[in-house]
């Protein structure tokens, strides 16, 4: 049985306990970052685009990580340049899939989103998987789950509108809340994933 969203959204709360400014913290310096970089005149567009995989790959193995309650450090987060290419083709393919699906028709498009969604959280786990590999294997993961993180993130939409209100200030806390249960999720599913069936046992009649 898959864990609800609600106990997958406690669980988070309860790794954040106490730990919430080194979360607040790396949240601010990966938009720093993002922002810094989009800034910088005549190459921010495409510089933007060649640091997103390498940035998104070392934020998704740092809240990994953070879920899982393992010794964590702010140079974590540049750990995704060590496998930059990868990094990259990830990201570049996930669009380019996104980008085809969306041609025919918005659906199949958000569809395909939803599939390679755990893409990087494979490519954080496992440092040998090729790019292709990884959204394969993300897409295995999420069948029979794509409407599970679709309602998870129905679930944060209202906090959305709330930290809006606050002139975007607040989406400092709920980004590490969002990312720390998407990362519950990830482990959740790929722990069912692994999961086999016990076949019944149908008792022999006796002659």
């Amino acid at each position: 049985m898959k864990t609800p969203n609600s106990v997958l959204m406690d669980q988070a709360k309860d790794v954040l306990k106490g730990k919430w400014g080194l979360a607040v913290k790396v949240t601010f310096l990966y938009w720093l970052l993002s922002i810094g970089v989009s800034l910088i005149p005549a190459v921010g567009s495409i510089g933007s685009i060649i640091i997103a995989g390498p940035l998104t790959l070392g934020l998704s193995g740092f809240w990994l990580a953070f879920s899982k309650r393992e010794y964590l450090s702010f140079g974590k987060i540049f750990e995704g340049f060590d496998n930059f290419w990868r990094a990259f083709k990830v990201y570049i393919l996930t669009i380019i899939y996104t980008l085809l699906w969306t041609l025919l028709l918005i659906i199949p498009g958000i569809i395909a989103a939803y599939s390679y969604s755990v893409a990087f959280f494979v490519l954080a786990e496992d440092k040998t998987i090729g790019a292709n590999a990884a959204l394969r294997k993300s897409k295995e993961l999420m069948k029979g789950n794509k409407l599970k993180l679709f309602r998870l993130h129905l679930r944060f939409l209202g906090w959305g509108f709330l930290c809006l209100l606050t002139l975007g200030i607040g989406f400092l806390w709920l980004t590490p809340y969002m990312y720390v249960t998407f990362a519950k999720f990830y482990e959740d599913i790929k722990g069912k994933s692994g999961e086999k069936e016990i076949p019944e046992v149908v008792p022999v009649p006796k002659a």
